[in-house]
């Protein structure tokens, strides 16, 4: 093959990417999630064409992989049962680091300002200044977010209610707990003085600091992965140019 028919080729391939991500600029996410693959797939087609090798089955292959490297899993900003609010970024030392503001504030019953607030409305308003929709009373927050099985697994940012839910308590690490007490008192922070025996649950509302690192790294995977492809679409050329050149 001359350098000629080389570069036409290169020319008609490039042509056809250009076609196919053009047409996919006014579509969902998912549909150029799609069409990113779609364009991968016909470059390696058109390629395997013109140097009559296996490159379009390599090309597909590595075009599926993007595709469901840039999948991401579903996030929400309102707390749930069974699962985390991971919508917000916000995790359980981003809660610690909020609450530790309202110390000081002194207990109202049914508050949730700092010109009062009682055990309930500060986990509320917490959680609401990182973006996160929580219930109102201990009852319902109760449900939310992911239950953990026992002290020893409390991780910092964690809910400890005890049995009867008449209280609420923020875990913020090496045993010490952040909660607005009861009237007289004000916000602050406490030795632990609850047993597992104690406890109705630990609820876990956003992850904990390990969690969104492992978030993070899975992030720049599927990054890693969408470079891939490109690669693999230079390297091809590179290799088009280079056999055509020889001939």
């Amino acid at each position: 093959m001359s350098v000629e028919a080389v570069l036409s080729r290169i020319s008609e391939i490039r042509s056809q990417i250009d076609t196919l991500r053009g047409g996919s600029a006014a579509t969902t996410a998912s549909t150029s999630a799609a069409s990113s693959a779609a364009s991968s797939s016909a470059f390696a087609d058109a390629l395997a064409t013109a140097t009559g090798t296996g490159t379009a089955a390599a090309g597909t292959t590595a075009a599926g992989t993007a595709a469901t490297a840039t999948a991401a899993p579903a996030t929400s900003v309102d707390a749930g049962a069974d699962t985390l609010a991971t919508g917000s970024g916000a995790t359980g030392a981003d809660v610690v680091a909020d609450a530790k503001k309202y110390l000081g504030v002194p207990y109202v019953f049914g508050g949730t300002t700092t010109a009062g607030m009682d055990c309930s409305g500060l986990v509320q308003t917490v959680f609401k200044d990182l973006g996160v929709t929580m219930p109102r009373v201990v009852p319902d927050q109760a449900k939310m977010g992911v239950e953990v099985g026992s002290l020893k697994d409390a991780q910092p940012g964690d809910l400890i209610i005890p049995k009867g839910e008449g209280h609420v308590v923020i875990y913020v690490g090496d045993g010490k707990v952040l909660h607005a007490p009861r009237p007289g008192k004000d916000v602050r922070i406490v030795d632990n003085w609850y047993s597992d025996a104690d406890i109705a649950t630990i609820r876990r509302i956003v992850p904990s600091q390990a969690s969104a690192t492992t978030a993070t790294t899975a992030t720049a995977a599927a990054s890693t992965a969408a470079s891939s492809t490109t690669d693999l679409q230079t390297a091809a050329l590179l290799s088009l140019m280079q056999s055509g050149s020889a001939a």
